[in-house]
């Protein structure tokens, strides 16, 4: 099974999810701004949630990804919200790209707010998460 990881951050702390997935995996994780170059079976596409929305940057890499994926896996992190899944399977939706029903999402670190999230106990959930989803 074909497998890619790219993500957008602008705190860190997805890094650290698409990090611990890129390990898990034996595959390198890279920003949204690298569109894919070859079709993958599975795209774990890790984001944020800024100002209540899921960034613009991700919507773009959405509409053009640069191949095929079969299927989207969403992995977020949220100091309030619970997930962008409901955001991600409209915009997935949007762009013919078919959504995993399964989802990876834990609090993220802002200010004073959940800090040292994603922590250790984070990391190990998105691997074995990871591994489940790949087989």
């Amino acid at each position: 099974m074909k497998a890619a990881i790219r993500y957008y951050t602008q705190s860190g702390n997805t890094k650290k999810l698409a990090d611990a997935i890129a390990d898990e995996l034996g595959i390198e994780a890279e920003s949204i701004d690298r569109p894919l170059e070859e079709d993958v079976d599975v795209l774990f596409l890790c984001n944020s949630v800024y100002w209540a929305g899921v960034d613009g940057k991700v919507k773009k890499f959405l509409k053009a990804p640069g191949a095929k994926i079969g299927r989207l896996v969403n992995v977020s992190t949220a100091a309030l919200i619970e997930s962008t899944y409901g955001q991600m399977k409209k915009l997935a939706a949007d762009a013919g790209l078919p959504l995993s029903e399964r989802e990876f999402h834990c609090k993220g670190s802002f200010k004073a707010l959940h800090r040292g999230k994603p922590g250790v106990e984070e990391l190990h959930a998105v691997r074995r998460f990871a591994h489940e989803i790949v087989g």
